[in-house]
């Protein structure tokens, strides 16, 4: 008999023992891996978030969204694990930049293992700042690492039937549009520029139910959200806003 919260937990901690041994010399403790469902979020890292009942041991989290597993191919979720994966590494051998600010050391050590970090998700975005992303380096380590563990028939078994939205093709190359991003939002991590990886979300779309397409807005204003104190303003299309909240440390507003 399939029991699924066990089936799903296995192959995302068999994922992270993976990842630990073949990228980051077995050198993370363990953690509580979680599942969710963060409005425009792929995955974040929270140090120290749990606490055993019983031992008192204390426990990182790494969270993961599985509303995107349908749409994304498992490279490319993966690639956000071992995004949290570098964070929980500096919280434990460097020196996080403050406030959630990516510094030049995280940059560092996420170009280690082939991971670029890019503002836009993109070649030639900013490689530090508050709100970052990555795209996977063509034949990097992570990239290596992730065929391997691919070719063991590795796979996320359960997928989310209700997406918030259908795959959309991926950003061009070198666009200098600010992209969504990774731990606050979701964006784009990699290509999916090959046969395989297409047949592999067609594949999940037949099992799911994404959105029809989002209707024209007539009214021409647009609803933008700060991602940290939930505040929303209106304006025109394609405005760059950021919060002066207190706690917010100037997030960017994002269209929602």
């Amino acid at each position: 008999m399939i029991i699924p919260t066990q089936e799903t937990y296995d192959e995302l901690q068999r994922a992270y023992e993976f990842f630990n041994q073949r990228l980051f010399e077995s050198a993370l403790p363990p953690c509580l891996i979680t599942l969710q469902r963060e409005k425009r979020t792929y995955g974040y890292f929270s140090n120290g978030r749990f606490v055993g009942r019983s031992t008192g041991q204390i426990v990182d989290e790494i969270a993961m969204n599985p509303v995107y597993f349908s749409i994304r191919t498992i490279r490319d979720t993966l690639s956000t694990l071992v995004h949290e994966m570098v964070h929980q590494l500096q919280q434990h051998t460097g020196k996080p930049g403050r406030r959630g600010y990516h510094n030049k050391e995280w940059a560092a050590m996420m170009e280690r293992i082939g991971l670029i970090p890019s503002d836009t998700g993109q070649p030639g975005g900013k490689r530090v700042g508050e709100s970052m992303s990555h795209y996977i380096e063509d034949g990097g380590a992570f990239d290596t690492a992730c065929k391997e563990l691919l070719t063991t028939e590795f796979k996320l078994s359960w997928l989310d039937r209700f997406p918030p939205h259908k795959p959309t093709p991926p950003t061009p190359t070198g666009a200098d549009g600010k992209g969504y991003v990774d731990d606050e939002d979701y964006g784009d991590e990699g290509y999916g520029d090959d046969g395989e990886q297409d047949d592999e979300i067609t594949q999940a779309l037949s099992l799911v139910n994404p959105p029809p397409d989002t209707p024209v807005n007539k009214s021409n204003r647009t609803k933008y959200t700060c991602p940290k104190c939930h505040t929303n303003v209106w304006g025109k299309p394609g405005l760059i806003l950021y919060c002066g909240g207190e706690h917010c440390g100037k997030a960017e507003y994002q269209p929602t």
